[in-house]
């Protein structure tokens, strides 16, 4: 499974994260720098379970919390319908 921008949703790099822009609605959504790096090692093809581990590479201990953050930031991405999986 592979996810990828809506066609109509610009996103932009700012000094704390990332702003997408939803064409359609002239909605702006931000994202912090730690959603930002989510967003980005799934648009690079990481599963939410892969995206996770990266985030928690050297601290086992948050594993679990990084899961759930992935899988909560995607579904808020895929109900906002920013992203796509195809």
């Amino acid at each position: 499974m592979t996810y990828t921008l809506e066609p109509e949703v610009i996103a932009t790099d700012v000094e704390d994260g990332v702003v997408l822009l939803d064409q359609r609605t002239g909605r702006y959504f931000q994202l912090n720098r730690s959603g930002a790096t989510t967003l980005r090692l799934l648009l690079d093809g990481n599963s939410p379970d892969r995206a996770a581990e990266t985030l928690a590479a050297g601290r086992p201990e948050a594993a679990g919390r990084a899961r759930t953050d992935v899988r909560a930031l995607l579904e808020s991405l895929l109900k906002a319908k920013l992203v796509v999986c195809s």
